[in-house]
């Protein structure tokens, strides 16, 4: 025997339906907002420090030989022993970069490929719980970029002196595939290599350029 359903019920049991379909709509859009933002809060910090870690082993490895001023800035003086030319170790200089891109690159590969540790608590969307809880490992996929480049600075050391630094750039762009969306940063690390001071009167053109320019800037490559 065909059991019959008023329309009145019928309505009542769509409405059900309806609003346990718009409560899981609800709840999904509440955590991707909410949930994503502390993952992607959280998984950034912890790249960050990964990166740090990653570039300052690199910079070890590849400054394990102490580098002096005069392995890469050559100084040459007139007659009057003021400053007539100032010129940088290319070789040297590209060596040092291109090795610690690397390095910095594959330890970023290598230190990433366990995922990260994130607290049970951030997945409850509650930004005071995000540090609660036992740790769960998330896997990520970690794309990086790393590039090197030299830049001087010149300042004033006294009568007739002139110190000149020469200093070290790494600067890592770390893209962080999660399962929800993609997390974009970059990490500067600056490093002062050597310096030294100078005797003599300096030239305003090297005073007022950095002696590397750009054309040192280096990338590594697969």
């Amino acid at each position: 025997m065909k059991r019959y359903r008023s329309p009145r019920r019928k309505t009542r049991r769509r409405i059900v339906l309806a609003l346990v379909a718009f409560f899981f709509i609800a709840i999904i859009v509440w955590m991707h907002r909410n949930v994503t933002a502390i993952l992607k809060s959280v998984s950034e910090a912890t790249m960050r420090s990964v990166t740090t870690v990653a570039v300052n082993d690199a910079i070890y490895y590849t400054l394990s030989d102490q580098v002096r001023y005069e392995d890469l800035v050559t100084v040459l003086s007139d007659a009057e022993g003021n400053i007539s030319a100032i010129t940088a170790n290319s070789f040297q200089i590209n060596r040092i970069a291109r090795d610690t891109a690397y390095m910095s690159q594959q330890n970023l590969k290598k230190m990433s490929e366990d995922g990260i540790e994130i607290p049970l608590g951030a997945f409850t969307g509650v930004e005071a719980w995000a540090g609660l809880g036992p740790r769960i490992r998330l896997p990520i996929i970690p794309i990086s970029n790393v590039e090197c480049r030299f830049v001087s600075q010149f300042e004033n050391a006294g009568i007739n002196q002139t110190k000149h630094s020469v200093y070290l750039e790494i600067v890592a762009d770390i893209s962080i595939i999660l399962p929800s969306e993609t997390s974009n940063f970059a990490s500067l690390t600056e490093v002062l290599i050597c310096e030294s001071v100078l005797v003599g009167k300096v030239p305003d053109s090297y005073l007022q350029a950095d002696i590397f320019g750009n054309g040192y800037d280096l990338v590594p490559r697969e």
